[in-house]
C-alpha cells in the first residue's frame, strides 16, 4: 500500500552544501568560526545565535513514498511498514526511510519515534524494520527509521555520524509531518549505542527542532569511548587517529548534549554492551545537567542530578539489555506526558 503525502512546502536542496573547492567541506568552510553561517563544532544557539538560530536550522525536505510497501517477514501481527525517501539538503543524497505503523485500521495521528541505529547500521529493508521498532509500533507508536548517507539503500558517502548525517536527521525531523499519521506535536528521538553521536549532534546544533524528548541507550560520550581507548579499529571500524581534531570535533556527543533543549534520558546497564566501564553515562548526564538541559535523568534516578565519576550510582542490571523495547515503550510514554 502506498500512502499519499500530506501537503507540505518543498524548500528544495542546498546545492551549495557540496564541496566546491580547496578548503571546502560538505558542511561549510574549514575553520568552524562563528559568523560563517554554519552551525558547527561547539557552536549553539546560545554561543553563536547568528549561525545556530532557528532560521539557520536548515530546510525540511520533501518525503516521498518509495512506491512499495515493505514486505517484512519479521513483522508481528498488528504492525506494518512502508518505505519512503527524501533528499538530505546538506549533501544531496537520496535517503531511504522505513516507517512502521500499528495495524489498527485508523487514520488519526499517533505519537511517533525517530530511531537511530548503533554503529554504522542500516535498515534491513528486505525484512522491514528491526525488532525494537516492531515492538514499539505494536504498542501504538509510529516508528521512523532511515539509512543515513552511504548506508543501506541510501545514496551518498558514509559520514560516520558527522554534520552531514546530523543535518540529514534534522531535515527528516522537520519533514516528519509529511509522513501519514505522524503527530508532529508528539515526536521523540531514540538512539542506540553510537547513534548518540548523530542524535546529540543534530539536537544540540539545532536546538529548535520540534522534538519532545531524547532517549539514549549506552552511547559513547567521546572519541576515547568510540574507539575503545583510541586503539584504532573498534568493532570492525577503522577510526581516524584521536589526534584528528577536525574529524572528532563533529563526532563527540558529550560536546553537544549540553546544548540540547529537550528532556534527555540516558539508559545504562552495569556492564556496558561495548565498553569496559559505564563511566561515560555519568559524563553524558553531567554535561547535560551542567549545560542546562531542561530535564535530564540517568535510568530511574532523580532528574537533574550530577554524579562523581569515581563513585557512580548503581546502574541497571545487565539483563535490561534484553528488555530494551519494553524500556523504550515505558519511557516514551512517560516522556510524552512530561510537562517541562
Amino acid at each position: 500500500m502506498v500512502f499519499s503525502l500530506l501537503t507540505a512546502c518543498n524548500l528544495g536542496r542546498i546545492e551549495s552544501a557540496a564541496p566546491s573547492g580547496p578548503g571546502q567541506t560538505a558542511i561549510g568552510v574549514a575553520g568552524k568560526r562563528c559568523g560563517d553561517s554554519v552551525c558547527d563544532g561547539p557552536e549553539s544557539a546560545g554561543t553563536c545565535p547568528q549561525d545556530c538560530s532557528s532560521a539557520t536550522n536548515g530546510p525540511s525536505a520533501t518525503v516521498q513514498p518509495s512506491g512499495a510497501e515493505v514486505e517484512a517477514a519479521n513483522l508481528t501481527p498488528g504492525t506494518k511498514a512502508n518505505a519512503f525517501w527524501m533528499i538530505n539538503p546538506a549533501s544531496g543524497a537520496r535517503l531511504y526511510i522505513v516507517v512502521s505503523y500499528p495495524n489498527d485500521g485508523g487514520a488519526s495521528p499517533l505519537p511517533s519515534l525517530v530511531m537511530i541505529p548503533g554503529g554504522l547500521g542500516a535498515q534491513d529493508l528486505e525484512n522491514g524494520t528491526d525488532l525494537d521498532a516492531v515492538r514499539l509500533s505494536a504498542a501504538g507508536f509510529i516508528v521512523i527509521q532511515f539509512d543515513a548517507d552511504g548506508r543501506g539503500a541510501s545514496g551518498g558517502d558514509e559520514d560516520y555520524n558527522g554534520f552531514r548525517h546530523q543535518d540529514g536527521l534534522s531535515a527528516l525531523i522537520l519533514s516528519a509531518g509529511q509522513i501519514p499519521r505522524v503527530d508532529t506535536a508528539r515526536l521523540g528521538v531514540i538512539s542506540r549505542s553510537y547513534g548518540v553521536t548523530m542524535a546529540a549532534g543534530a539536537l544540540g546544533r539545532h536546538p529548535d527542532l520540534p522534538v519532545r524528548f531524547y532517549i539514549d541507550w549506552e552511547g559513547p560520550a567521546d572519541r576515547m569511548y568510540t574507539t575503545s581507548g583510541c586503539t584504532g579499529v573498534n568493532r570492525g571500524i577503522d577510526w581516524p587517529s584521536c589526534d584528528d581534531e577536525s574529524f572528532w570535533s563533529e563526532r563527540e556527543a558529550v560536546d553537544f548534549i549540553g546544548t540540547v533543549r529537550v528532556p534527555y534520558l540516558r539508559i545504562q546497564s552495569e556492564k556496558d554492551h561495548v565498553q569496559s566501564t559505564n563511566a561515560h553515562a555519568v559524563d553524558m548526564i553531567n554535561a547535560a545537567v551542567r549545560g542546562g538541559v531542561p530535564w535530564a535523568r540517568l535510568n530511574d534516578n532523580p532528574a537533574g542530578k550530577t554524579y562523581d565519576s569515581a563513585q557512580p550510582p548503581e546502574m541497571f542490571p545487565d539483563t535490561v539489555d534484553r528488555q530494551l523495547p519494553d524500556l523504550f515503550i515505558r519511557y516514551a510514554g512517560e516522556l510524552f506526558a512530561l510537562e517541562w
